[in-house]
């Protein structure tokens, strides 16, 4: 059964990267074209961007959609899927807009407030359908943070990141 479970946690954490990186590869396949920002280039009280050029509408559906088509891959419902790629993407956009307020430009790294959002989101909305214990959302929380350190290097060695994190 542990093994099992352990299982369970690899794939959540495949989907998670589905979600999170299939913007970044998706930008880097496509470059700017249907690149239009999220947030339409809006300005907030502050003078500064509401989210920032990086986070678009192109990169927002193909993460949702990528994360959908690959649950069932890895034996879950598209809906978990689904759930997965929104909730991973409110979280990268709850830390962009955060970031923004801070003063630091897109792309830039914020240790934490890159990785946890986009990460503990869609484990509090699976909690309800997922057998996961609280040292279950501990492990996927730092091995998450941890792959997406190293991830996020090896991209940007390969030239797919303009930035490593």
């Amino acid at each position: 059964m542990e093994h099992i479970h352990g299982l369970v946690i690899a794939k959540l954490l495949l989907l998670l990267a589905a979600a999170n990186g299939t913007p970044v590869l998706v930008r880097w396949i496509l470059k700017d074209w249907a690149g239009a920002p999220l947030d339409g280039g809006w300005r907030v009280a502050d003078g500064r961007p509401l989210l920032g050029p990086s986070k678009t509408i192109r990169g927002l559906v193909c993460a949702i959609a990528a994360t959908a088509l690959a649950a069932p891959l890895l034996g879950f419902p598209a809906t978990i899927g689904l759930v997965v790629g929104a909730a991973a993407m409110l979280g990268d956009l709850i830390s962009s807009f955060t970031k923004r307020r801070l003063g630091l430009p897109a792309s830039a790294m914020a240790l934490g407030l890159d990785q946890i959002p986009e990460s503990l989101l869609p484990l509090i909305a699976l909690w309800p359908f997922l057998s996961l214990s609280l040292a279950d959302a501990v492990v996927i929380l730092a091995a998450f943070f941890a792959g997406e350190l190293l991830l996020s290097r090896l991209l940007y060695r390969l030239h797919v990141r303009d930035r490593p994190y």
